[in-house]
């Protein structure tokens, strides 16, 4: 389907450049910008600065992409991650505190659809995009589920990775800032620490066992779940030990940020270019609800601010974690549950919810 706001876009520059050299530029671009946000102490700054170079790269017309398997390893390496981060007490804290779990998420849910609709009906994009676009996580189903109802999938996948990148980006400087602001000084990285082989090649075991398992039995994002959910067990059981070097969290971070800057095109960036000022707004204004959601629980239920506002913070459930990890000094156990509690809720009543405020938007 062609949008209506879709012009014909004139070629960008590295649209006729071979793949070869479009691809030494995005690392050089990567490296630099990582680089700077690390220097500056940004956590995650080896995710932002490749997500940045992919958009700037996009912007530029370029035409190489991230290949789909190259994604999804980095992906089961993030899960691996978060399983080695996560603590026992994880369960527990769920069990005891679920309604107020339950409540944040609702309460996120309902404050998008409610954005989503009014970019609808006020028009800034055609028909339902903005109702599919607006949904605070599970992106690929989103995207699948717009396009089966008549909704332009391009500018639904531009919304919502669009929300990824600037949520990524403000939870990001947020960390750093908090970080700074504390007095608190990140330790120095080892990239080639001593390698443990046991420790090691455990950790690749439960990445290709798990994603593997999770694919045969169709959970969604596979290779992110499946490994984090095998590994966690694995881990409370006392049967293996995970060993994450930082060469190679960074090569998958790299990966990560590559697959979600590239996407924005210059044809979709193009096609919305009109509507990008109340559609940015519109994202802010979530961050901004979601910030009140993370300052109720800080003044509530006694989470720590930072903690707080990860946990509520609506952006890519992988990105989210990456920059958690990064901070040091917040409960990635409390995040993590906030974030997948989210992600479960909007997989299975998202699609509803968008389709029947879709239904509201008048023709």
């Amino acid at each position: 389907m062609t949008s209506p706001l879709e012009p014909q876009p004139a070629p960008g520059r590295l649209a006729g450049a071979p793949p070869a050299p479009q691809w030494a530029l995005l690392a050089v671009l990567s490296l630099l910008l990582a680089s700077g946000l690390q220097a500056a102490g940004f956590p995650g700054a080896l995710l932002i600065g490749p997500m940045l170079a992919g958009v700037i790269m996009g912007g530029l017309g370029t035409t190489v992409r991230l290949p789909q398997k190259a994604f999804s390893w980095a992906q089961t390496i993030v899960g691996c991650m978060i399983a080695n981060s996560l603590s026992p007490g994880l369960f527990p804290a769920f069990l005891a505190d679920w309604p107020m779990f339950l409540g944040v998420t609702v309460a996120t849910l309902l404050a998008s659809s409610l954005l989503g609709w009014l970019i609808s009906r006020w028009r800034i994009l055609p028909g339902t995009v903005g109702v599919w676009g607006s949904a605070p996580g599970a992106s690929s189903a989103m995207v699948l589920m717009a396009g089966s109802f008549g909704a332009d999938q391009r500018l639904v996948a531009f919304m919502q990775y669009l929300r990824v990148v600037i949520v990524t980006g403000v939870a990001a400087a947020i960390a750093h800032w908090w970080v700074g602001a504390s007095g608190a000084a990140l330790p120095p990285v080892v990239w080639f620490p001593p390698v443990d082989p046991v420790a090691l090649a455990s950790t690749f075991a439960v990445a290709i066992a798990g994603a593997l398992a999770a694919r045969a039995i169709r959970l969604p994002t596979p290779y992110f779940l499946g490994p984090m959910i095998l590994g966690v067990a694995l881990r409370f059981s006392g049967l293996v030990e995970f060993q994450l070097p930082p060469w190679l969290l960074a090569a998958s971070y790299a990966l990560i940020g590559w697959a979600i800057g590239l996407r924005f095109t210059r044809q979709t960036i193009l096609a919305v270019r009109r509507a990008l000022p109340q559609v940015t707004l519109s994202i802010f204004a979530l961050i901004l609800f979601c910030g009140a959601l993370g300052a109720l629980l800080w003044a509530f239920a006694g989470v720590d601010p930072l903690t707080a506002y990860l946990a509520t913070s609506p952006g890519g459930m992988d990105a989210v974690a990456i920059i958690a990890a990064a901070s040091h000094n917040v409960d990635i156990s409390f995040i993590m549950v906030m974030q997948m509690m989210r992600f479960i809720i909007v997989l299975l009543f998202g699609p509803m919810l968008a389709r029947l405020v879709a239904g509201w938007v008048k023709p």
